[in-house]
């Protein structure tokens, strides 16, 4: 495989789900660190060279750039034990990625950016409007996970995949949000397997 570089905010949940897949395959991968509350991934010089659209994770493959976290952690799972062989949990594993960046990320580690690292002071009158909607969201998310996991201890088939990291990347976190993972013993559980599994890295 070509070199891997990860070009990152090591505090996003997203840029973390990308060095747990690679972390789980055992891939080595070269991190690049920004810090988006300073802008650095809006400079004239990564918007040209890195991703035109001033967003990281970015992974970047020898000299080509794949942003999107998802996309990235698929990339580096193709052809490994984390992307199911049968053809509908194949399936199932990216409804749940797409569940994730839909349903999930949008309400969960949104609250968590904005109560964390924001502040709920310097929040605008439109995002403090929006954080009850959030966490109605947000918790209709873990509330249909927890129910999913309590049926089987994976999210797409028998075994650990790829929606499962994507999953954990901000459910793993999602207290910083407000949410309450007491709440949700199922998904408490899963949280204990995924970082169980050898290879796991934390987030840091």
């Amino acid at each position: 495989m070509e070199p891997l570089i990860l070009h990152e905010d090591p505090r996003s949940g997203n840029c973390y789900k990308i060095r747990l897949t690679a972390a789980l395959l055992g891939l080595p991968l070269e991190r690049r660190e920004y810090d988006i509350m300073e802008g650095e991934t809006r400079t004239p010089d990564f918007l040209a060279n890195v991703n035109p659209n001033g967003r990281i994770p970015v992974l970047q493959v020898g000299d080509r750039f794949l942003p999107e976290s998802n996309a990235a952690c698929w990339y580096l799972a193709e052809e490994s034990p984390l992307i199911p062989q049968d053809r509908f949990t194949r399936a199932n594993a990216l409804r749940w990625m797409f569940f994730e960046q839909y349903n999930h990320e949008p309400n969960i580690a949104t609250l968590r950016f904005w109560l964390l690292f924001v502040g709920e002071a310097n929040l605008s009158d439109q995002q403090r409007g929006q954080i009850a909607a959030k966490r109605i969201a947000g918790e209709g998310a873990l509330a249909l996970m927890d129910e999913h996991l309590e049926q089987q201890p994976w999210f797409a088939g028998d075994r650990p995949s790829v929606a499962d990291v994507a999953l954990f990347a901000y459910t793993h976190v999602c207290e910083a949000g407000g949410f309450r993972l007491q709440d949700h013993p199922h998904v408490r559980a899963w949280l204990d397997r995924v970082s169980g599994l050898p290879g796991f890295v934390p987030m840091k």
